[in-house]
């Protein structure tokens, strides 16, 4: 059936359904601009027929609207270090999750037992928080133009960026959002922390897809910031195996020296990855010397110190040890005699006892990132 309504709907497609004795058909259409929907027969208790319109897409665009309309919203979050603003409709928020229904209306509390634990631990941080911030916000609007308040209460976020925030709320108003590497840790652990599952799990099943060779190290240095929830776990775990079987590509890149100093320590020192042990020098090497243009008052001797333990130096050709390693000064001559004696006679040297990396087994800081992550 190809024919258009006098509604301006084109059918496009038709099909038929058997109820009894009788058939009866189902039809999807399409309108004649972007929306889309469709009419569907639905078979009533006494075997009667109904048929039933649904645009789900156009709602999806309406609400997408509503959201970015600051005039009927009745709440706005305050986000990020620099508190950048994030507005929505409280009606919307609670109804897609209890966490917000919490916040927002904490005189109503239809959950009851152990359910509401984390609606209201969240209530009661993000009230003491703005109680803080609300009358000097106020205040300060009062003597400026009205206009430029934000509309509906306000509600300090200070733990999430602004970018993954406005996501999620873009999310729970329209059901849609963008993924990208660069807010998917705090997108992820936004989703979790306010009870949005289903994009939790979103987020989780595009861990895979987003990390490569370039996004490694961000992705590392994002989840830094998120160290304390539990989320960044998984997603940590998943990007130091994808360093373990790439150590040598990833060692190499610049961003690598971006990284903090006990997540450098963590990746060198583990047994899992897969680089020659010439390699994770040089990545020390060049993570020392960005340290120190960094920070000038930091030597690259001393921002090197609590790496070299982390180097294997007698699996390095004994032409780069003494060309190269040696004249910087920053392995101690024993550890490079050591490292000399067993290319001569291995079997003259215990390695597995004299070799620096015995040290690491102990814990030290640059576990921080796993020990943490693992809470």
């Amino acid at each position: 059936m190809n024919e258009e309504s006098s509604m301006g709907l084109a059918f496009v497609s038709s099909s038929t359904e058997s109820i009894g004795n009788a058939t009866t058909p189902t039809v999807t259409i399409a309108s004649s601009d972007s929306s889309s929907g469709r009419i569907v027969s639905e078979r009533e208790p006494n075997g009667n027929s109904r048929f039933r319109f649904e645009n789900r897409a156009g709602l999806v665009s309406d609400l997408a609207f509503l959201a970015n309309m600051p005039e009927v919203a009745d709440v706005t979050f305050l986000v990020g270090d620099d508190k950048q603003p994030v507005c929505g409709v409280r009606a919307i928020l609670a109804a897609r999750s209890r966490v917000f229904r919490k916040m927002l209306f904490p005189e109503r509390d239809p959950l009851a037992g152990g359910a509401a634990t984390l609606e209201k631990k969240a209530s009661r941080k993000f009230t003491s928080q703005i109680d803080g911030n609300v009358s000097s916000s106020s205040s300060s609007s009062s003597a400026t133009n009205a206009s430029l308040s934000p509309p509906g209460k306000c509600y300090v976020i200070p733990d999430f960026e602004h970018l993954e925030f406005k996501q999620l709320i873009h999310f729970l108003h329209t059901g849609t959002c963008t993924l990208q590497a660069q807010i998917l840790p705090g997108l992820m652990n936004a989703a979790d922390h306010f009870g949005v599952d289903e994009l939790k799990k979103a987020c989780m099943g595009f861990v895979d897809s987003c990390i490569g060779t370039d996004t490694v190290c961000p992705l590392l240095n994002i989840a830094e910031r998120y160290i304390q929830y539990k989320s960044t776990k998984s997603l940590v775990h998943k990007v130091l195996e994808y360093i373990d079987r790439h150590g040598n590509e990833v060692l190499a890149l610049p961003s690598f020296a971006t990284l903090p100093g006990h997540v450098v320590s963590l990746i060198l020192s583990r047994d899992e990855l897969k680089a020659s042990e010439w390699t994770k020098f040089a990545a020390a090497h060049a993570w020392a010397v960005a340290c120190n243009k960094r920070d000038p008052s930091v030597s690259v001797k001393s921002a090197i110190e609590p790496l070299v333990s982390c180097i294997a130096y007698h699996r390095i050709p004994p032409a780069k040890l003494m060309k190269e390693i040696k004249p910087l000064g920053f392995v101690p001559d024993e550890t490079i005699m050591m490292a000399l004696a067993y290319h001569a006679d291995p079997a003259s040297v215990d390695m597995d006892r004299q070799s620096p990396r015995a040290k690491i087994r102990s814990p030290t800081p640059r576990d921080t990132l796993a020990s943490e992550s693992s809470v």
